[in-house]
């Protein structure tokens, strides 16, 4: 399975709750955060995905999050 694949996979399944990148890369064990924050802004504007300033559901703070409507 690709980066983007899991990515979107858990984006998903989390869904309709919002998660930030970090947490992304934390729970697919990215190395590098970047690769969540390409990744969800690819995704961002198409197939359902919003990317906006909110709450992540997963830690709890206000930055960039991304879900899918």
């Amino acid at each position: 399975m690709t980066v983007m694949e899991e990515v979107r996979a858990l984006i998903a399944r989390l869904s309709p709750v919002a998660v930030c990148d970090d947490c992304i890369a934390e729970r697919l064990n990215l190395s590098v955060r970047q690769h969540a924050n390409h990744k969800s802004r690819e995704l961002a504007g198409i197939g359902g995905f919003e990317r906006r300033l909110g709450e992540c559901g997963l830690c709890g703070k206000d930055k960039l999050v991304i879900r899918r409507v």
